[in-house]
């Protein structure tokens, strides 16, 4: 079992990512398109992510809104379906 990394950063990553994207989880969340237990989830499954460097790198690359994250994002589906 792969240990957790550490919640502030995956937190920041995560909402980085989605920030990316054009996703902002705090009205998703008051449009009901996102629970709390959701976001807890996704930001968890970051957490378990071997790709903190990469995506950390991918992060850097990112000038303008894009569609979609990084392949190897543990939450690709979940992001995804946040921008339609």
């Amino acid at each position: 079992m792969t240990a957790l990394g550490d919640p502030a950063q995956h937190f920041w990553i995560t909402r980085s990512v989605a920030r990316c994207m054009g996703i902002s989880f705090t009205e998703a969340m008051a449009a009901g398109d996102l629970s709390a237990a959701d976001y807890a989830g996704i930001v968890t499954a970051c957490r378990a992510c071997d790709h903190v460097t990469e995506c950390q790198a991918w992060l850097a690359t990112q000038s303008a809104r894009t569609a979609t994250p990084p392949e190897f994002c543990p939450n690709r589906r979940v992001l995804t379906e946040l921008t339609h």
